[in-house]
């Protein structure tokens, strides 16, 4: 079964609210992961940006049959990745075995820090994401970023 995200962390894995992400750099990658934690630790707003990802499973699978897929925060971490930064399969995949804080963003540490993602399993799984669902991702995020502009002006 495609889990949408595990819940449990593995022994030296570090909990991606805890991943400590350089706030100096001036790289673009930073600024990706920064996005990424705050849509994960935001309940309300996961929830809705995982409502829609979860139109991008196949209809015609057994969710409870066959091996698990990659979870769908996997997914989203990968497109955000590639769709942002303007990547190609080749360098997502790279970074995605290479880059620690997109390993840690990735839910990999510890004992799984010998997992590597194939070119393929990488291709098959985010091309899941489409532009439409990234679309319709991005209006969640838009408004959700107003909302948070609005509420600081607030106080």
């Amino acid at each position: 079964m495609r889990k949408v995200i595990h819940q449990q962390l593995n022994l030296g894995e570090t909990g991606i609210p805890e991943i400590e992400i350089d706030l100096k750099s001036r790289d673009d990658i930073p600024q990706v992961l920064l996005g990424l934690q705050y849509i994960y630790e935001s309940p309300k707003l996961r929830e809705k940006v995982f409502t829609v990802l979860e139109k991008i499973l196949p209809e015609k699978i057994n969710k409870e049959n066959g091996r698990p897929g990659m979870e769908l925060w996997r997914i989203f971490v990968l497109g955000v990745l590639r769709v942002n930064l303007n990547w190609d399969y080749d360098r997502l995949c790279e970074m995605a075995n290479q880059h620690r804080n997109i390993r840690q963003m990735l839910g990999h540490g510890g004992f799984d820090d010998n997992f590597m993602y194939t070119r393929r399993t990488i291709i098959n799984n985010v091309s899941l994401f489409t532009p439409e669902v990234l679309d319709e991702i991005n209006q969640i995020v838009v408004k959700a970023g107003h909302d948070l502009v609005k509420k600081k002006r607030k106080n």
